[in-house]
């Protein structure tokens, strides 16, 4: 296991690297072809808007993702992207399935197999999207399927907070409780799911040790 985890720690900072690259390189690209450059200052003042945000918001998830996906896991799934909408889900409910505990041996193979299953399928629908965008948007922008659309997300994370919560509603139930009161009181805040899913679970451990310290937790 160890000379895994030394591999996977080489290959995962040489493909953070080369993604990081092609990341730069795209707009580099583009700004070379139509010989159009940005100017420093609105560079500057976008880069401002967004830029803490983003660098808050990854560093957060970095702490709060690695402990559940592993390393294997971890540099699969910020390289692939997407983690809070699909590849932790994915991940969790995969680990659930097969019984392993997350951060053991067999939660970062498990992790890792089912981060990865997650992008080679997502790929393969995003290019069938490409290929069929013609023949299916008139079905996909139709009155009948929208409300679908719009709560894809809840119906996620919804199924998931069934399996979760009632293995531990004690743990639970604190991070719910504080969530719910904040959406009601800043609905604008649903925007926000990114920053506020680590800041949930901040919560949670928080609670948690709480419980366990007052002998709570069974």
């Amino acid at each position: 296991m160890k000379d895994y985890q030394e591999r996977i720690h080489v290959w995962g900072r040489i493909w953070g690297i080369l993604a990081l690259g092609m990341f730069i390189l795209f707009p580099l690209a583009v700004s070379i072809y139509y010989r159009a450059w940005p100017r420093g200052i609105e560079l500057l003042k976008g880069l401002l808007g967004v830029a803490p945000i983003f660098w808050t918001v990854g560093a957060i998830e970095a702490f709060t993702f690695a402990p559940m996906l592993g390393a294997g896991g971890s540099y699969l799934g910020f390289v692939t992207g997407n983690l809070t909408n699909l590849k932790v889900p994915c991940a969790l409910n995969a680990m659930e399935g097969a019984r392993v505990k997350p951060g053991s041996e067999e939660g970062e193979v498990v992790s890792t197999i089912s981060i990865a299953v997650s992008s080679i399928v997502t790929t393969g629908i995003i290019i069938l999207g490409v290929l069929l965008l013609a023949q299916v948007q008139p079905i996909l922008e139709s009155k009948a399927l929208a409300p679908a659309f719009a709560n894809i997300l809840p119906a996620l994370f919804g199924a998931l907070a069934v399996v979760f919560v009632s293995k531990n509603w004690k743990i639970a139930l604190t991070p719910l409780l504080v969530m719910l009161a904040l959406f009601i009181a800043v609905p604008s805040l649903a925007n926000s799911v990114s920053i506020l899913v680590p800041v949930g679970a901040a919560i949670a451990l928080g609670a948690a040790r709480l419980l366990y310290k007052k002998g709570l937790l069974g």
